[in-house]
């Protein structure tokens, strides 16, 4: 046993360790960046403010609510005024600055754990420090995903022609990200790109490799360019972005190739030139750059082909910066044409200084992101449910039931012969265990806790500042380690559900609690993995990662739940206040209004719609690519589904007691189960409305994904209401005198 609990405590360091090195605070080569609050960026001028509210602001004073007014005004007139200027909002210029400033002001606003505005540098990626560069130093672009919102299917970079794997020299590997877990199950492996880079050192056009793409790669590239897939680079930890000042947007990533703008809309043609451009930041505060934006232009240009012989650097079109789109020049992918397509890849790079902080280096890739103030609308909504739920709950507890109560014990004390009705009536079966299969139900109940007490760690990790979202694969690595070192509490909560139920098989149930939920999804995910082998796909995981994911499972997980239920069987049986008669009493025929398909449908309602906005949002951002790091709106909507999940338990447990059904035990748990089964219509619908995939395995991956997630959602709220329905029939019935 000693030994079992140094390995834990060493595992829980090792795991504690790696999120606080990925989360930068374990860097030693980094330097402390300051976080003094800056100044307040405000569009409004001094000729449109009082005097009075100008001097407050240049002070740093505390404003009243007239001259916060009076500010959110004058701002916002100025912004529609820079707008129907032609200002930007994505560009690196002051105004857009500016605008940037005012369109996320919501976003980087005082907290609970925020006591001053911070950027959004500090927000997404706490406690980590600016990297500074000399002149003339080497650096690297990584490799990240092609994905597409048509298919969640991804792929590595090398898969593209064009991109060939560079060996990794020692620097490189230092530099390059850790891989964690979470990383290697969604496919993410950081590697150098093929472009030679120097800080400060503009390089002009050159070329990189030359292929000849025929056949079956030419068909799977016409294909992928078909699905719209964006490759992803990576440069000091921004990815790259393709932005527009002529249209004002800005996406991540930039796509393999496009249709023919007119003409045959079956003719695609293929971006093989990049034109990066990175901008820095220069200030007597500290030596040496920081890069604060990595933009890239893609070009598809017919390069002359080197003869045999010929050096790949002696092409002739490939020359200076002034390389651009031609359509007399698209590089063409037409699998008619005898002997493949021809095709050289290049770059060139421009390095350009500008004003813009480093702090502020992330504004434009959260410009179009929801506002935070839908997040405020989320919790309302929630909260809305949550009052409603404590007011019925209120006049049950407080009123009806209370008022019950009072009326049996003193009929009690006054030995009045009369006969019982309502709830009281089935105190000799209320605790009568359920008649179907109690193991499953206390296997279900344990698992339930289990998968709470890991989400709920996981997120309070992250809003502790301890993991970040926006690291790659390290909320998934969270998730899987916390969900193992929480065994221990599904064995506990397991054993005590099904010891009350006096049961007997304790063997098999610490099995089942140790294996059915993880054992089925390993099915699931070893068959998916099958497939996306074959695709090809980057989420294809290797035999080394399920072999660690087998031994989490069979050397951590399994004894921990044995070593759980082992306490909760050695502790007293969960008391009661009533005995159970040896004949169970006959239910009388039930209403349509208390049916159980009914209550159950109904009763699964109330939890999604708590969590259904904020739903809305992590499934934008799983499916979709788009940032999620709102963990405290997150940490607030889980406790809000808890407690709707108990209310709505209580109520309806309520209701079925006082109509003299003492079967509570498997309807308290199926009345907020069901919210999973409307997490996966929501997800179905979601599939048809958003996400419009193309092919049968996306749908596949999509489905199974979500199936997962909805089973897992529905086991918590069942055991949040069977826990709930448990601790209320024993406060009432232990309330009143019972012969």
């Amino acid at each position: 046993m000693n030994k079992l609990g140094r390995f834990l405590a060493c595992l829980l360091v090792l795991a504690t360790t790696a999120s606080l090195a990925d989360a930068g605070f374990l860097s030693k080569s980094k330097k402390k960046v300051s976080t003094k609050p800056k100044p307040r960026t405000i569009l409004a001028s001094k000729d449109k403010l009082k005097d009075s509210t100008y001097k407050k602001l240049e002070e740093k004073k505390r404003l009243n609510r007239r001259e916060k007014s009076e500010i959110a005004s004058a701002e916002m007139q100025a912004y529609k005024d820079l707008r129907n200027k032609g200002y930007d909002e994505v560009s690196n210029t002051k105004e857009a600055h500016m605008l940037r400033q005012y369109r996320l002001r919501n976003k980087k606003r005082r907290g609970l754990l925020r006591k001053r505005e911070q950027s959004l540098s500090h927000i997404l990626f706490p406690g980590v420090s600016p990297e500074e560069y000399t002149s003339g130093e080497e650096i690297w672009i990584y490799t990240d995903l092609v994905e597409s919102k048509k298919t969640q299917v991804p792929f590595e970079v090398f898969d593209l022609p064009g991109f060939n794997e560079v060996k990794e020299t020692k620097g490189k590997k230092t530099r390059r990200m850790r891989r964690n877990l979470g990383s290697r199950l969604q496919g993410y492996d950081l590697k150098p790109a093929p472009f030679e880079m120097f800080i400060l050192k503009d390089t002009p056009c050159t070329p990189i490799s030359q292929v000849n793409i025929q056949g079956k790669k030419l068909r799977w590239l016409r294909q992928i360019i078909e699905r719209q897939y964006r490759v992803h680079l990576q440069l000091d930890s921004l990815p790259v972005l393709m932005r527009s000042k002529e249209l004002n947007f800005a996406v991540r990533g930039f796509p393999v190739g496009f249709r023919s703008p007119g003409g045959d809309r079956k003719e695609l043609f293929l971006y093989n030139h990049f034109k990066f451009t990175i901008t820095y930041q220069e200030s007597p505060e500290f030596e040496g750059i920081r890069i604060t934006g990595f933009d890239v232009h893609p070009v598809s240009i017919k390069h002359e082909i080197p003869k045999d012989g010929e050096e790949l650097s002696s092409v002739s079109t490939c020359t200076g910066f002034d390389i651009e789109n031609d359509p007399s020049q698209y590089v063409a992918l037409d699998v008619e044409h005898e002997g493949g397509v021809p095709v050289v890849f290049s770059y060139d790079v421009q390095w350009i200084k500008n004003d813009l902080d480093w702090t502020d280096r992330w504004d434009v890739y959260l410009i179009g992101s929801p506002d935070d103030d839908i997040h405020y609308y989320s919790i309302i909504n929630s909260l809305m449910i949550v009052l409603f739920m404590t007011g019925a709950t209120a006049t049950i507890m407080i009123r009806t039931l209370r008022k019950d109560i009072a009326g049996y014990n003193e009929m009690q004390a006054l030995e009045e012969v009369a006969e019982e009705t309502g709830w009281k009536l089935v105190h000799g079966d209320v605790f009568r265990p359920p008649s179907f299969s109690p193991m499953m139900l206390s296997v279900l109940v344990g698992t339930g806790a289990q998968l709470g007490m890991a989400v709920v760690l996981a997120i309070l990790l992250s809003v502790l500042k301890i993991t970040s979202t926006m690291k790659k694969g390290q909320m998934l690595t969270s998730l899987i380690l916390l969900y193992v070192l929480c065994g221990a509490a599904a064995g506990y909560v397991s054993s005590r559900v099904y010891k009350f139920c006096d049961a007997k098989n304790w063997k098999l149930n610490t099995m089942l609690t140790a294996t059915a939920l993880p054992g089925t999804f390993v099915v699931l995910f070893a068959f998916l993995n099958i497939f996306l082998s074959i695709a090809g796909a980057a989420t294809a995981v290797s035999f080394l990662t399920i072999l660690v994911l087998f031994l989490l499972w069979v050397c951590v997980s399994a004894p921990l739940v044995f070593v759980g239920a082992f306490v909760g069987l050695k502790m007293p049986t969960i008391e009661v206040a009533t005995r159970t008669n040896q004949i169970s009493r006959i239910i009388p025929e039930a209403q349509l209004v208390g049916h159980p398909a009914l209550t159950m449908m109904m009763g699964g309602v109330l939890p999604f719609g708590s969590v259904c906005i904020e739903l809305a949002f992590i499934m934008s951002a799983m499916w979709l690519h788009q940032i999620y790091y709102v963990m405290g709106f997150l940490l607030a909507v889980v406790f809000i589904l808890f407690a709707t999940c108990a209310q709505v338990s209580i109520v309806l447990c309520y209701l079925q007691l006082c109509a003299e059904d003492h079967r509570w035990w498997w309807k308290s748990f199926w009345n907020c189960a069901t919210a999973g089964v409307y997490l996966l219509l929501y997800s179905l619908w979601f599939l048809t409305s958003r996400l419009h995939l193309v092919g049968v395995l996306p749908v596949v991956v999509y489905v199974t994904y979500m199936t997962m997630i909805s089973v897992c959602f529905g086991i918590f709220c069942g055991a949040a209401g069977f826990i709930s329905s448990f601790w209320f029939t024993r406060t009432i019935y232990g309330a009143v005198k019972v012969d």
